[in-house]
């Protein structure tokens, strides 16, 4: 799967810029999965299914199966979205860093074990540390850029020559590094300034954007500022909202409802909406 296509067929065809984030967390599982040896997997798959026609993109973090040693459980995760969804691009959120050697084994595990179409990376070692990834050029590489969380401004607001670095590295991106048509970058909700400062850079680049529901972006804000002439080019990421927003064996039902309402209070604020009705 090319993972930039399958995003743009995504936006297409399911009217959608919301992206729900899989962040299993097994104190916050409903009682009849708790026990079970694949009680992730379970409940994961779930909510893939009942939310699958609502999205542009599903984004599993890494930390929460690796943590639990799921780490099958996210293979077989990925590869149900595949399977049971195609079209639907996965994301893994793994915010890998490093050089040499150790990158490109990051890249093997994003791309070659896990099967993910993008993988979100940390780029602050600089453009040898992307290179593993860039050479997938069907995968889809979203670097950090500003973040959602507070402490972000400590370095990304630093100036240096005139700019801060988080502007240096979304021109960067966007004029040198995103040679294949590739990249993309985080933005976080939480500061629609700056979603607005980066798409002035980067023009029709695809933002991910997390932070909205539970950490508190403002969804208008995040729209206005982020979207692409066409009323399209972010994937705004909820997570803890959706899958959690019921705990009981109705959890699936009750994430769709608030997955729906999340995509409805993304569509309203979209230029350029297309003509057909929403599913």
């Amino acid at each position: 799967m090319n993972f930039m296509h399958a995003l743009t067929s995504a936006w297409n065809d399911r009217n959608s810029l919301l992206c729900v984030g899989l962040d299993p967390d097994l104190a916050r599982l409903p009682a009849h999965l708790k026990g079970r040896p694949d009680a992730i997997l379970q409940f994961c798959r779930a909510i893939v299914d009942a939310t699958a026609d609502l999205v542009c993109c599903f984004k599993p973090q890494i930390a929460h199966f690796s943590a639990c040693r799921a780490e099958e459980q996210l293979e077989a995760l990925i590869a149900h979205i595949h399977a049971r969804h195609p079209g639907v691009p996965v994301i893994l959120d793994a915010k890998r860093g490093d050089i040499g050697s150790t990158a490109e084994q990051y890249a093997i595990e994003a791309f070659d074990r896990y099967q993910a179409d993008a993988v979100t990376i940390n780029p602050y070692l600089g453009r040898d540390s992307v290179a593993p990834y860039l050479a997938y050029r069907d995968k889809g590489v979203i670097l950090l850029c500003r973040t959602s969380n507070p402490g972000g401004s400590d370095l990304q607001f630093l100036d240096v020559g005139g700019e801060k670095l988080y502007e240096r590295l979304a021109r960067l991106v966007s004029e040198e590094w995103n040679e294949s048509g590739q990249c993309g970058l985080v933005v976080g909700a939480t500061f629609p300034r700056e979603i607005a400062r980066v798409r002035a850079l980067t023009g029709d680049m695809p933002l991910l954007v997390p932070g909205v529901g539970a950490q508190g972006g403002d969804v208008e804000a995040t729209v206005r500022a982020g979207c692409s002439a066409d009323g399209k080019g972010l994937m705004i990421n909820s997570s803890r909202a959706i899958l959690y927003a019921g705990s009981g064996e109705d959890c699936a039902e009750a994430a769709r409802i608030v997955a729906r309402e999340t995509r409805d209070a993304i569509n309203r604020y979209r230029p350029s909406l297309p003509a057909a009705a929403m599913p």
